[in-house]
């Protein structure tokens, strides 16, 4: 049987358990998901030729690491030829792009630092979302930036904040799609504070006086995201879930929640906070990844809970509530292989949610038919999903074959990374 023939017969089969294909396909080519440029380079960034530092790590040292902003975007141009579905780019502040002998600090930064990223966004019509960088800097004093005692510090990052308010105006102005910006730091102390509440207050302090700057809500999203330790960090971290989620429901006009499947305790489980927050706030960010043991940022893989978090997305209709975007950094292997293999796992992962029955399983649920649910759930899991998977990325002008696309992988990591 051709490829085509393939795809005919297991439309048939997944219509009979009640799904159509040709709706699932479509509605997932519209579906932007963020592309995250800090796979590329293990999140250096060109501002400054410092260490990685501010509860971030990443480990490995794979050849071929971009290391100026063109190489960066050619390595999303390969990527972005390889997945298929509706491409996002995602940029935190530290990749500036400054003209030789320029220097800007990141309280100073403006638009124009990022005309480049903007001209690469228009070439391929991506929307653009962005991050202020908070770590991996003189200024972080003591661990700390917007929680800091010292005002001097603090205020440096307030306008850091600020600076990246404009700068996301300036994308969602140049791009037509909206910009998420996501207020994330590492503040927080390695052994136990004897101040818990101090830093909290004046963190919140910090993002009201950032969130003050003008912007329109509706081309500007900013997010918290919180995070339960990182590295150095590990007995306190000022941005914990409770204060994040707390800080966004007080701010549901100017702000949203973003959550991080990295950045909770080992058995807690975003799949399961996606609809408890659906309840409340009218839009959640996520930034997606794959934790083992601790926020460890392993490239996202078909699992069980990416499959769970595109369930709850699918399943609650919140495609237009929910922005998605990826977040991992692994330099141990390569670096456009971990790109795609995430993006087109989160891909998989949404089109096999919109290949469920959910209204006919929720149906089962209010009933209390729960062995007939039981039975349906592992039914379909034998459906022949591959068959329509290679269809969307054929639909998409994407390779369908894992060693169609890794051949291409392979070959540019001989032609261009080795190189380098």
């Amino acid at each position: 049987m051709t490829q085509k023939e393939r795809y005919e017969s297991a439309k048939e089969m997944y219509a009979k358990l009640g799904v159509d294909t040709e709706a699932a396909i479509e509605l997932l080519k519209q579906q932007p998901v963020s592309l995250h440029c800090w796979q590329g380079d293990d999140v250096t960034g060109f501002d400054h030729d410092g260490p990685l530092t501010g509860g971030i790590q990443t480990t490995g040292n794979y050849p071929g690491r971009a290391k100026t902003p063109k190489q960066l975007m050619e390595d999303l141009e390969q990527v972005i030829r390889l997945v298929p579905g509706k491409v996002k780019l995602n940029l935190h502040a530290c990749y500036a792009i400054l003209e030789p002998g320029q220097f800007a600090d990141r309280d100073q930064l403006e638009p124009k630092h990022f005309a480049g990223w903007v001209e690469f966004a228009k070439k391929h019509q991506l929307g653009i979302d962005f991050n202020p960088t908070f770590f991996s800097h003189e200024r972080v004093k003591d661990g700390l930036t917007l929680s800091s005692p010292d005002e001097e510090t603090r205020r440096f990052w307030i306008e850091h904040g600020k600076a990246c308010i404009r700068i996301s105006s300036y994308f969602a102005q140049e791009t037509g799609i909206p910009c998420v910006m996501n207020i994330w730091t590492g503040d927080g102390y390695k052994d136990i504070p004897a101040d818990r509440m101090g830093p909290r207050m004046r963190y919140k302090d910090s993002i009201e006086q950032i969130l003050s700057e003008p912007y329109d809500y509706q081309m500007v999203k900013p997010c918290v995201e919180s995070k339960v330790f990182g590295i150095g960090v590990e007995a306190y971290t000022v941005g914990s879930a409770e204060f994040s989620l707390s800080f966004a429901a007080a701010h549901t006009e100017q702000c949203m929640p973003l959550m991080d499947n990295g950045h909770y305790h080992p058995t807690e489980m975003v799949s399961d906070k996606i609809p408890a927050l659906l309840c409340f706030f009218p839009e959640i960010a996520l930034h997606i990844t794959r934790p083992i043991r601790w926020d460890s940022d392993h490239v996202v893989l078909f699992d069980d809970e990416t499959k769970e978090m595109a369930k709850e997305i699918v399943r609650n209709q919140a495609f237009e509530r929910v922005y998605m975007a990826l977040d991992y950094f692994d330099a141990s292997i390569n670096r456009i292989a971990a790109w795609t293999v995430g993006f087109r796992s989160w891909q998989k992962a949404l089109l096999q949610a919109l290949c469920t029955p959910n209204e006919a399983y929720q149906q089962l649920q209010e009933q209390n038919r729960m062995t007939e649910l039981m039975v349906r759930q592992e039914e379909i899991k034998t459906a022949p999903f591959g068959d329509v998977w290679a269809e969307y990325c054929e639909r998409c002008g994407a390779p369908a074959e894992d060693s169609e696309w890794f051949a291409q992988v392979q070959k540019y990591e001989k032609e261009v990374l080795r190189k380098r």
